[in-house]
């Protein structure tokens, strides 16, 4: 299935449809995975795909939706082995 990468995405994140935003996108780019909020405020993203596709969506998380600021996304390898949801899923 490509490579996958896990993203946690930290500034105002929360509460500003962020979740929306990166579901549409990765749907768009037919990635597997899930985007899901965590307790520290941070958003975690979890994308596997193309080489491409997942270079198309970190564009996008350091862009994000209208009224979030990105203040940073931390990126690492996910094995290949886990099974994500697809289509891409919110959690």
């Amino acid at each position: 299935m490509g490579h996958g990468y896990r993203y946690v995405v930290a500034g105002r994140v929360q509460g500003v449809g962020f979740r929306w935003f990166v579901w549409r996108e990765a749907q768009r780019l037919e990635l597997a995975g899930y985007v899901s909020n965590l307790g520290d405020g941070t958003v975690e993203v979890v994308a596997q795909g193309t080489e491409e596709a997942l270079g198309t969506l970190e564009t996008a998380l350091l862009r994000g939706p209208l009224g979030a600021r990105v203040d940073g996304v931390d990126k690492s390898v996910v094995s290949h082995e886990i099974a994500l949801p697809k289509p891409f899923d919110i959690k």
